[in-house]
């Protein structure tokens, strides 16, 4: 439950309500940017009542889990966009709500942005950032949080590279658990990048009715990060395909060497069996046969040893052991 107001000037601050409507009064001298974290019925009044914004785009800050889009007002633009956040083993995901005026931005979030806190910080020492444009804060703002997609994507990419490792030397069902959920982190992102591709592409083609520069060139470097990211996502979505073929036939593999043991051993035991089953009959003929003699016994041990040996032979040939 915080404001932070800062001005394409450098100046910072918590304002107060009088305040805010003070810096709209004058944003067409010097723009500024507000960024609202975890709103209150306070902040929604400053949004309803100072900046007058349409009570539709409210509720969308108030209910949330949007999905990306870019409603165009007389005087404003609602946009609503989202970054990746990483947790343990698993994707989170950020939404972030924007009203982009011609002299002004304002953000709302609900969740933590240490990226615009350090955004803001650099704005705070460095006031040429912003070039004195607010046109030019407002791509600095989104600028930032788009690129907090990068290193949430190599660190996916890292943990698709330890998974496959993990799956060669030891295949189990906890890995199969973390490449379907990451999978489906995936291919949520994946669905959150193609539309505000989508939402860029019209920031692109709109930029001119709503800035008094001409900012087309600075939102087509944030619609190539999307693309990238997009593209990037593609391929990480296919690894992780792979991931799971490579699991599969690992667990195949190891089931089959399993069951060639388990069948080598049985066939080891089958001789035996009907050999022991052969002599251990109640006819009158063979016990006859077995008893008088004491080496006629070792005959039969010979003749089940015999058998092994030569099964156990034949097996190694063939590449069966």
């Amino acid at each position: 439950m915080s404001r932070m107001l800062i001005t394409t000037k450098g100046a910072h601050k918590e304002p107060s309500k009088s305040e805010i409507a003070e810096h709209l009064e004058k944003a067409d001298k010097e723009g500024f940017w507000l960024d609202i974290e975890k709103p209150d019925d306070d902040d929604f009044e400053v949004l309803e009542k100072i900046f007058k914004f349409h009570h539709l785009t409210i509720e969308d800050v108030r209910n949330r889990n949007q999905r990306p889009k870019l409603d165009e007002f007389p005087e404003y633009s609602f946009a609503v966009i989202f970054t990746a956040s990483w947790s343990d083993t698993s994707m989170g995901f950020l939404e972030h709500h924007f009203y982009l005026g011609r002299h002004y931005v304002v953000t709302v979030h609900q969740e933590a942005a240490p990226v615009l806190t350090e955004l803001r910080d650099r704005i705070r020492e460095v006031p040429e950032l912003c070039k004195g444009l607010p046109s030019f804060l407002t791509y600095l703002v989104i600028d930032a949080l788009v690129d907090t997609n990068f290193p949430i994507l190599d660190r996916l990419d890292d943990v698709i590279d330890q998974l496959q490792d993990d799956i060669v030397s030891k295949a189990d069902a906890k890995v199969l658990s973390t490449i379907y959920g990451l999978k489906h982190d995936v291919t949520e992102l994946r669905r959150l990048l193609a539309a505000q591709r989508d939402l860029f592409q019209r920031l692109i083609t709109h930029s001119l009715d709503l800035h008094e520069t001409d900012m087309t060139v600075y939102w087509r470097d944030v619609y190539d990060h999307i693309v990238r990211q997009y593209e990037t996502v593609d391929s990480l979505r296919d690894l992780l395909t792979g991931a799971m073929d490579v699991y599969l036939s690992t667990v195949s593999n190891r089931l089959n060497v399993t069951m060639k043991t388990l069948t080598v051993i049985a066939s080891l035991f089958l001789p035996l069996s009907f050999l022991t089953g052969f002599y251990g009959m109640n006819f009158a003929y063979l016990t006859s046969v077995l008893e008088p003699p004491n080496w006629v016994f070792w005959v039969g041990v010979g003749t089940m040893v015999g058998a092994t040996v030569f099964q156990v032979v034949l097996f190694r040939r063939r590449g069966w052991l």
